[in-house]
């Protein structure tokens, strides 16, 4: 039977996949954001962009640099990308720096009502942004199923990442580094009704006035879903490292978090924070947070008072326990003052710190944070 030649023409073609386009310059970049499709991967090589490009109403896309070692680096702009109702969105292997208001932005498209669903942020590096008000690294509004992994935020004017009610989130092995000029109010910021997040294993160096923020302050009709009566509720925080900063970590609106075997090294005034920042009828309290297995270094002589609580809190429903608490320039005023009694604590023992992790001795280490 002879075969029509159409046959052969497709035999002897490379496989192309009309759904997955590969750009090397600004020009290239412009065309093909005007032809996206539902399900295309963009493909990123290494060069220098400007910032300023947005993509709406598009789901299932990978945006992604070709070389993880060498990053197409976007710079400048007032916002370097911007992502509105993308569902099952992956963002990976970028460089994005020197934005005048936010480096990335993913959002619902203000439909508060209306999540979007599945956002994966990987390998970016987010820098030189603000430098100064209320400028974020990374911002996300109503996400739901949203994780953000090996990610390095330095130098931003207000948050590091902006959370506003997201839900089931993850934010893990990540790094936040502190600039000079840079106003930098928090580093991790979950407010406006967020719920369900887990940040872990992350390091963080004079990150702030507040490098964790469990909770915040939002605008009535900011909230997603529209009525919650908390900035942040189911909070965890574990296993991460906090050198410097204002505090370690604030609870600031938070209905019910975990902060667990973390490490806590030389805060500049306190060690965390228990706050009330929105006041409405019906609104919840700061309380129900579980402060434990932790490791806490600090100078006495910055550190006066180590927990800092503000007016219309609940600390008595707070808990801590297991606990090391080390003030190194004097370590017979390492126990501290709490709101409750504490269960376990552990005072004036050194934890030997290395002094390039911050992490403690392998046998401090086993003693301290993996106890049950």
């Amino acid at each position: 039977m002879k075969l029509p030649w159409i046959f052969f023409l497709v035999m002897l073609t490379p496989s192309f996949s009309r759904s997955e386009v590969s750009v090397g310059n600004d020009a290239e970049l412009r065309q093909a954001l005007a032809e996206l499709k539902d399900g295309a991967t963009l493909k990123i090589r290494p060069g220098e962009y400007r910032g300023g490009y947005a993509v709406t109403g598009i789901s299932g896309l990978t945006v992604e640099g070709t070389d993880a070692e060498n990053l197409p680096h976007f710079k400048g702009g007032n916002v370097g990308w911007q992502f509105s109702r993308c569902s099952d969105l992956t963002v990976r292997n970028l460089r994005i720096s020197g934005q005048r208001q936010n480096g990335l932005n993913i959002d619902d498209g203000g439909r508060r009502d209306k999540p979007v669903n599945g956002v994966t942020l990987t390998g970016l590096r987010v820098s030189e942004i603000g430098p100064r008000g209320n400028f974020d690294g990374i911002k996300c509004s109503r996400i739901d199923n949203l994780v953000i992994k090996d990610c390095e935020v330095s130098g931003w004017g207000g948050q590091a990442i902006d959370f506003v009610g997201c839900h089931k989130a993850l934010i893990s092995e990540c790094r936040f580094f502190g600039r000079p000029g840079y106003s930098q109010t928090t580093g991790p910021q979950f407010k406006g009704g967020s719920s369900d997040i887990l940040i872990e294993k992350c390091f963080f160096e004079n990150a702030g006035m507040r490098p964790i923020q469990a909770g915040g302050s939002t605008g009535m009709d900011y909230f997603r879903p529209p009525g919650a009566k908390y900035e942040a509720r189911r909070i965890t925080v574990r296993d991460n490292v906090i050198v410097g900063g204002t505090c370690a970590v604030a609870f600031t609106g938070v209905d019910g978090a975990l902060f667990e075997r973390n490490v806590i090294v030389k805060p500049e005034k306190w060690v965390l924070r228990v706050l009330q920042e929105t006041v409405a009828p019906g609104f919840l309290p700061c309380r129900k947070v579980r402060f434990e297995r932790n490791v806490i270094v600090f100078d006495r002589a910055r550190v006066g008072g180590v927990i800092n609580i503000g007016g219309n809190t609940a600390p008595q429903t707070f808990r801590f326990e297991k606990n090391l608490w080390f003030a190194s320039d004097r370590p017979d005023r390492s126990r501290p003052t709490l709101p409750v009694p504490e269960s376990d604590g552990i005072y004036d023992l050194d934890p030997k710190l290395d002094p390039q992790t911050h992490l403690p001795s392998a046998a401090r280490a086993k003693a301290l944070l993996a106890q049950p």
